[in-house]
């Protein structure tokens, strides 16, 4: 067993650091608000530090899954950051959804410092988290990777190195590309068979069985149909993701038409109040603007 940090305790983290725990990993948690670090620490037997840098102290890896390129800098940098007191040789790994240009920019300061950076964002949502089944895609160095894989493996149902730094990062814009794309195509499909007075579940039951079935249609159709966008990740955050997307999508020459129209749609559910709506609040856009 290993000796952990974890930094960042948000719906997401907090199961994932439960799992190390469970895995009999020493974990020490840190979180910006210091009484859910605190909680967690009672709850899972574990400790709680004031700082990124206390909570490193000894660690042989350390995790991350903050909210953004700007929250992963002050965790790994500074008199308090993880890389101010880390081990020669530990490794971070950082769960974030940043951007591949922050991912490597880290890369180089931990390597400058005799440490290893694993970028390794991950899918699967709060119910993954919690359940243990998320999906990690990682990038950084191979020796790096094996070395956490065993320990990220607490609450993974896989866990992939797909290149070098910032290939992590570029194959979650992959993921959230694609995601984009589904929810709009469910939600006009559901608003279509509205429009043209078919029962919505009725349809589903018959589509899903076939090349139309995907993971958002199996999960997500009966909330959207009972109005309930509770659910899953919120529209600020998958609004931040699309736009990593789209400027990753300038730097490489990629063309992203569908994932920038979405975005715009996502604009919308922002403007009707929907920030902190799950992603599939698209149908409510389209039922919004009918």
């Amino acid at each position: 067993m290993a000796k952990v940090a974890f930094l960042g305790l948000g719906v997401m983290g907090y199961p994932m650091a439960g799992h190390l725990a469970a895995a009999g990993h020493e974990v020490t948690v840190y979180n910006r608000t210091a009484a859910k670090a605190e909680a967690w620490a009672k709850e899972h037997e574990g400790a709680a530090a004031a700082t990124p840098r206390e909570a490193v102290a000894g660690a042989e890896f350390v995790m991350a899954c903050v909210g953004n390129d700007d929250d992963l800098r002050s965790v790994c940098l500074g008199d308090t950051g993880a890389f101010a007191d880390m081990a020669a040789g530990a490794v971070f790994v950082d769960h974030t959804t940043v951007s591949a240009k922050v991912t490597r920019e880290l890369n180089t300061a931990a390597v400058d410092l005799g440490l290893s950076f694993v970028d390794a964002p991950i899918s699967g949502g709060q119910a993954g988290a919690e359940n243990g089944v998320l999906s990690v895609m990682c990038g950084g160095d191979q020796a790096a990777y094996d070395k956490a894989e065993p320990i990220i493996a607490a609450y993974a149902r896989i866990c992939r190195r797909i290149g070098e730094s910032g290939a992590g990062q570029m194959t979650k814009m992959c993921n959230q590309i694609a995601i984009a794309g589904l929810v709009q195509g469910l939600s006009e499909a559901l608003h279509f068979a509205d429009k043209a007075g078919l029962d919505g579940r009725a349809v589903v039951e018959v589509i899903s069985q076939g090349a139309a079935g995907s993971w958002q249609m199996s999960n997500r159709h009966e909330t959207m149909l009972d109005d309930h966008f509770e659910h899953g990740f919120a529209v600020d955050w998958m609004r931040k993701d699309l736009g990593i997307c789209l400027d990753a999508a300038e730097e490489t020459g990629a063309s992203l038409p569908v994932t920038a129209l979405v975005d715009q749609f996502y604009k919308d559910v922002q403007k009707l109040g929907g920030g902190r709506w799950d992603t599939s609040s698209l149908f409510k856009r389209l039922k919004a603007f009918e």
